[in-house]
């Protein structure tokens, strides 16, 4: 018995990952979200402008 090492992991365990919407644990079938009502009202926010990525208007002018 002695005789026997314990093998210990020096990575660190893995992370939870946490619903962006609620901060509950994800869930695999709905990463990164925890549910399907989350992913929902994620959504429903981008589709409102509640969500926006910051940009200005003269970024389509610049490209052409």
């Amino acid at each position: 018995m002695g005789s026997e090492r314990q093998i210990r992991s020096t990575s660190p365990p893995p992370k939870v990952r946490r619903c962006p919407t609620c901060g509950k644990p994800a869930s695999e079938a709905t990463l990164p979200f925890c549910s399907s009502r989350c992913r929902d009202v994620d959504l429903h926010r981008w589709l409102s402008g509640r969500y926006v990525v910051p940009g200005s208007e003269n970024d389509e002018e610049e490209q052409k």
